[in-house]
């Protein structure tokens, strides 16, 4: 995989074939290019074979070494503590590289017996495109755009990497010297030192570093990014949307309906897959509901506050409470695979997801307790929700900006960007992903 794209505003048209919806649709938008339905369910295989069984793990060995050795790190079980967790545990291969290892809550279960995770496992696909966090300055406005995590906390794939392993509420190490031990013990040890030097074991904080160097070698590869959805297909000029999936493309990018591509931004005058990865890498407050399905909003004085939080320790941002309640736009590929949906993986389905961007505004009481509108965020911070940008504008009691079929519409659409599409088997795209 190239290095991450220039993130420059462009403005574009999506082929030869989208003329038609285009000129109507697209009219007078200015476009800016960067860059989630299955059902919760336990996301570790069970019979997922442990690291010395390389050759039958669900992503085939890399031709480039420090790659293997990345995927040999992802998929070993040994890593945790206790054993058991690797990070295809929360990240499977089989749901685009995300999932809840098995909680069936939509956020997951640590290492340890009733160790909960606090957010979503995102998808790592696609997330080698990521430029580092910083704060830009659009029309007057601070704009949070980039990093890793849903509150950017950190800037690099081998920052990312890294944090899991020491988190008490996922792999749970106990630090450089337990994660070293490991490594050292697994039957990629010597491949480790030849791509580190014999004696790297010496130093735990060495060991980490190579670690994730390795990881993040393996999720630069184009098992990440492999650009093979449908989508990607008909930009290419070999496949054709069906009539549902080619409605919802415009639902999706006409402002006065989904308005979906505001923040799920595509170069719509490109033919180059690359160049459309629903995600303009910012972060944005929809005030999403509470998930009281997970342990820690048992407590009614518990919030996930998102970015501000990392702002605060940083200490360098002004009023870093501003941005409380916001939390990274996600990539659109693969959304199929890769549900529940939100930081907080509150909306079980796909299409739940979509609606609840349809009539957030327009009927409330669809998706909080009465009076009780954006109940994940305290009352002093919900206005840091977004109420102006289409379709948030409407009013409780006005039609949604989608009805029902619209919606359906679109989840057909975002189907398309599932990898693994092949013309002569188009349905089997989920299952090779």
């Amino acid at each position: 995989m190239n290095s991450a794209p220039d993130a420059a505003p462009v403005v574009r048209r999506v082929g030869r074939f989208r003329a038609r919806w285009l000129g109507a649709a697209l009219s007078g938008l200015a476009l800016v290019l960067a860059v989630t339905s299955l059902p919760s369910g336990p996301a570790r295989a069970a019979s997922q074979p442990p690291a010395s069984a390389s050759e039958s793990l669900p992503v085939p060995p890399q031709a480039d070494p420090m790659a293997e050795l990345g995927r040999q790190l992802f998929f070993d079980e040994s890593l945790s503590e206790p054993a058991g967790l690797s990070c295809s545990g929360c990240h499977d291969p089989a749901r685009a590289f995300s999932g809840d290892n098995g909680s069936g809550l939509g956020v997951a279960l640590g290492s340890r017996p009733g160790q909960i995770g606090f957010r979503k496992a995102p998808t790592l696909k696609y997330l080698a495109t990521a430029p580092a966090f910083t704060i830009e300055q659009k029309r007057r406005k601070r704009v949070p755009r980039g990093g890793m995590f849903w509150d950017g906390r950190v800037d690099t794939l081998e920052q990312q990497a890294e944090k899991p392993f020491f988190s008490p509420h996922e792999m749970n190490l106990s630090g450089p010297r337990d994660l070293a031990d490991r490594v050292a013990a697994a039957p990629y040890a010597d491949a480790f030192r030849g791509q580190f030097g014999a004696d790297v074991f010496d130093d735990p904080d060495r060991v980490v570093a190579a670690v994730t160097r390795a990881i993040g070698a393996f999720e630069r590869s184009p098992v990440f990014q492999p650009f093979t959805s449908k989508f990607d297909a008909v930009l290419r000029g070999e496949a054709e949307f069906t009539p549902a999936e080619d409605r919802g493309y415009k639902w999706f990018t006409i402002a006065q309906k989904g308005n979906c591509h505001e923040c799920h931004v595509l170069d719509v005058d490109s033919n180059d897959p690359r160049d459309a990865l629903f995600t303009d890498f910012r972060y944005h407050a929809l005030g999403v509901p509470r998930n009281s399905a997970l342990p820690h909003t048992a407590k009614a004085d518990y919030f996930d506050l998102g970015l501000c939080e990392p702002l605060r320790e940083r200490g360098d941002v002004e009023n870093p409470d501003e941005f409380c309640g916001w939390f990274k736009v996600p990539t659109l590929r693969n959304v199929e695979l890769t549900g529940p949906y939100m930081h907080n993986g509150r909306f079980r389905t796909l299409r739940e997801a979509v609606a609840f961007y349809a009539t957030r505004d327009t009927d409330p009481d669809l998706w909080f307790p009465p009076g009780a509108k954006f109940d994940d965020l305290p009352a002093a911070m919900h206005g840091n929700v977004d109420l102006k940008t289409r379709p948030y504008h409407r009013k409780p009691g006005k039609r949604p900006a989608l009805d029902d079929a619209e919606v359906d519409d679109i989840v057909a659409f975002l189907k398309t960007l599932t990898d693994g599409y092949d013309a002569a088997s188009p349905g089997e795209a989920s299952a090779r992903n």
